[in-house]
């Protein structure tokens, strides 16, 4: 957030957390530590790029949050059927693509469609996302990094 590390030097982090939390989750199911919500979170159809999905995941894991990752190159349906079959009130989705930004708003749209736009809170990210793309969207929330995105999902669910 404050620019203070290399990307890959996080990533690397990242990639030994991760093995980490493999390990630990069994240990901390077992002590009945309660998760603060579930977010289901994807980069959007037509885009491959997964480095900021993936710091997202650390992040958001890392503030008690239950991360769904769908993966890359996602239609915006099945952001809505994994929302819907898991209970998450937050969608998260990135694109780096700024010819993948018109996806977040087809996200919005299936939301609406589906009967569960007022259920769950839409965050959207990524190089080329701004404020200003996030309005034109119908997204509730935009970040500019995964720090400020983990911190974002939690007031959802615990407010400030």
């Amino acid at each position: 957030k404050k620019n203070e590390v290399y990307v890959p030097d996080v990533l690397l982090v990242s990639s030994a957390m991760n093995a980490a939390s493999q390990l630990l989750k069994p240990l901390l199911a077992e002590t009945g530590t309660k998760v603060l919500g579930k977010v289901v979170l994807g980069t959007v159809q037509g885009d491959v790029h997964d480095i900021g999905k993936n710091l997202v995941k650390m992040m958001m894991e890392g503030k008690g949050l239950e991360v769904i990752d769908i993966g890359i190159d996602v239609p915006a349906q099945k952001y809505i059927d994994t929302a819907i079959e898991t209970g998450a009130g937050i969608i998260a989705a990135s694109a780096l693509l700024t010819t993948t930004i018109a996806e977040l708003k087809k996200i919005v749209a299936a939301a609406e469609k589906a009967g569960i736009r007022d259920k769950v809170k839409i965050m959207v990210g990524g190089a080329p996302v701004t404020e200003e793309v996030r309005k034109n969207a119908g997204a509730d929330i935009y970040t500019p990094d995964a720090v400020s995105a983990a911190e974002a999902a939690v007031r959802v669910y615990v407010g400030n």
